[in-house]
């Protein structure tokens, strides 16, 4: 008995025969192949995956009045010093963020800090941007621990776990705070500025 194979990779014919015994035509099945059955068994599943999508990999530009612009990358974030916050979020559930702070990133382009931060410094501030264009602004000296307890934490974990796209990769954690306004979300930039003087001829004689 010869058996008729469709040269399509995806059908085949089921039948044992094109006639029968009375000489009629038989009806010829067509069935799909077990590749072709299988890509379309698989593709309702892939569809309906309820897994987040993955966060995006951490890219932090540091610019402005710095002397070295950088674009940092999770793996320059990484070699930083770890900090972590235990405090609560904005619902109210007390959560653990990790990260490291605002002040050690900026040192990485060489804004003041330290000794350094006096005088003509202390009138400079960064701008936090976010992914959508929210921004918020902070004093250098509001950054420093030469200057205050506080921490303002550039975090990338919640709980031990990568911060989900929705927040992350990169967000701040300003602990202690009343409000959360400058807990940015999605944050992609540290702007740092001065601001400008009232008189610019006069000569500052708190230094």
């Amino acid at each position: 008995m010869t058996r008729v194979v469709d040269p399509s990779p995806a059908l085949s014919l089921g039948a044992t025969g094109r006639y029968g015994k009375d000489g009629r035509p038989r009806s010829l099945a067509l069935t799909l192949s077990a590749p072709l059955l299988a890509l379309q068994l698989a593709a309702p599943v892939a569809a309906l995956d309820p897994r987040p999508p993955a966060t995006a990999p951490a890219a932090l530009e540091v610019a402005g009045e710095v002397p070295h612009s950088r674009r940092l990358s999770a793996e320059d974030l990484a070699r930083l010093p770890r900090t972590s916050v235990h405090t609560r979020d904005h619902d109210g559930r007390e959560v653990d963020f990790s990260g490291v702070t605002l002040a050690e990133v900026l040192k990485l382009a060489g804004a003041p800090a330290g000794a350094e931060l006096k005088g003509a410094a202390l009138a400079k501030y960064v701008v936090v941007g976010a992914a959508d264009g929210y921004r918020v602004v902070f004093a250098l000296p509001e950054l420093s621990p030469d200057f205050t307890d506080a921490v303002v934490l550039l975090a990338d974990h919640r709980d031990g776990k990568p911060l989900a796209a929705a927040e992350g990769p990169l967000r701040l954690v300003v602990a202690g705070e009343k409000r959360q306004a400058r807990w940015v979300r999605q944050v992609v930039s540290l702007m740092v500025h001065s601001s400008p003087p009232d008189h610019p001829d006069a000569v500052p004689r708190n230094r």
